[in-house]
């Protein structure tokens, strides 16, 4: 199972800086029609050589894993429209260089991340932000379809690798 992201635009809105791109889940190379949208993460271009830099993750093939964390997790998250309520549904990705806690997870406002990656629906314009509940809803989409074709080899805790499931970030912007 494979989500592959494009990133295709950058946009800037009250200082703040993000790219937007899309994604498709695939099955063993089959595009799955509902499992695609929009991507929106911090500026680029992508560096996953120093921690904290505030940028993008860098193009490249990432294992995703379940996300044992306070904010984000992938068992056990809580299912509200408020974008406040803690833990929100996410998933990590693993080997990105020197950084850590790169997140698949929900996205509200303009922006909602560093360094992670936001998944929506198509937005208007470079400005448009991101609808929470919409976001919070494609996140459990994926990770419900990631539970479904791993079966019974899905990890039963957070913070486990998942066995031939990756997120491929697809050049620079």
């Amino acid at each position: 199972m494979g989500i592959t992201y494009s990133p295709t635009e950058c946009s800037a809105k009250a200082g703040q800086k993000r790219t937007i791109g899309t994604y498709q889940i695939y099955h063993s190379g089959v595009p799955q029609e509902k499992l695609k949208g929009t991507t929106v993460e911090t500026k680029g271009l992508g560096d996953n050589n120093v921690a904290g830099n505030g940028r993008r993750v860098e193009a490249g093939k990432y294992p995703v894993a379940t996300q044992a964390g306070s904010h984000y997790v992938t068992l056990g998250y809580l299912i509200s429209n408020d974008s406040d309520q803690t833990p929100k549904p996410g998933l990590e990705l693993r080997h990105t260089g020197n950084r850590s806690e790169i997140l698949v997870h929900p996205g509200h406002g303009f922006l909602a991340s560093i360094g992670c990656i936001n998944l929506t629906r198509a937005l208007a314009n470079g400005n448009t932000d991101i609808p929470f509940v919409d976001s919070r809803d494609r996140i459990i989409a994926a990770i419900t379809d990631l539970q479904t074709f791993a079966g019974t080899a899905f990890p039963h805790h957070n913070g486990q690798p998942i066995d031939n499931a990756w997120v491929v970030i697809d050049g620079e912007p």
